[in-house]
């Protein structure tokens, strides 16, 4: 699911992303000082002043109520619901926190959506099929009637070209829908690169980088090892990790080799509670 943005959030996003402006340009242009912008848009800042508000709200062309959070409409906060057309089931599937909104929202104003909903609008009306089939009958016409004057080659170029031509609708248009899906996706992806719910192409773990992590957890298990495995595999900056929560995993992870299995400093796995530690010959 999505996570909804704070108007502190917001407001930075404004500027840097939409606006494009440094702290000192919206301040000149907006009477509001840079100390402020600064505060307003710090995470810590939860005091904003009315006047602010409705300054800002203005200067970035959205509505007050979108920047508090009432609404995610921008630009409309007041669109009655008949004008919309929208079916009782999609209105209460909009109204739940079943989908992502956001990337509703930005599939559905992609600059492409009109043209996927056109192509599934002939696909699903099936508006090409006469053509289709007009066409593909006149290639298999023309192909049989070369077939009994010449007898061509099967593997012949032209021939075979013939027999390629007859595309078949469904496959047609289901291949177009699914370049306009993929053209939008590729786009919204694009655009989320810097956002703090996607993964950091970084860090994201390559088989070797995986296989290295297990060797040293296997070379010397300890619940340090351990930790500092799952700590790296998972991208978890080490400085954002307090004394409590270490401690609380190292537990964890100590209760498990405990009462499941322990392993030698070979990597060879030993059922724990089970024999006198000899191997069986």
């Amino acid at each position: 699911m999505e996570t909804k943005l704070t108007i502190q959030e917001k407001l930075k996003d404004l500027r840097v992303i939409e606006k494009k402006k440094k702290l000192k340009e919206v301040a000149e242009e907006t009477g509001i000082s840079v100390s402020s912008l600064s505060n307003y848009e710090s995470n810590e800042f939860k005091d904003i002043s009315p006047f602010a508000l409705v300054t800002l709200a203005k200067y970035y062309g959205v509505s007050t109520d979108y920047l508090l959070g009432l609404t995610e409409a921008r630009n409309h906060p007041d669109v009655k619901v008949a004008e919309l057309h929208l079916s009782d089931d999609m209105l209460e599937l909009l109204r739940s926190d079943k989908i992502n909104h956001r990337l509703l929202n930005e599939f559905a104003t992609h600059e492409r959506f009109r043209m996927l909903l056109t192509d599934m609008e002939i696909y699903v009306d099936r508006i090409a099929d006469m053509n289709f089939q007009t066409l593909a009958l006149t290639m298999q016409a023309h192909r049989a009637e070369l077939k009994a004057q010449f007898n061509p080659d099967p593997e012949d170029v032209q021939f075979r070209t013939l027999e390629l031509c007859q595309v078949k609708d469904v496959e047609f248009v289901s291949r177009v829908i699914h370049d306009d899906i993929d053209a939008i996706l590729q786009d919204i992806r694009e655009a989320h690169k810097n956002d703090k719910t996607t993964a950091d192409e970084g860090a994201i773990p390559t088989v070797e980088s995986v296989k290295q992590l297990y060797s040293k957890a296997k070379a010397n298990p300890t619940v340090d090892t351990v930790f500092d495995m799952y700590v790296e595999q998972l991208g978890i900056p080490r400085d954002e990790i307090s004394e409590i929560e270490e401690n609380a995993f190292k537990s964890l992870v100590s209760k498990a080799r405990k009462t499941q299995m322990l392993t030698n400093m070979r990597g060879r796995v030993i059922p724990h509670g089970h024999g006198n530690g000899k191997r069986k010959r």
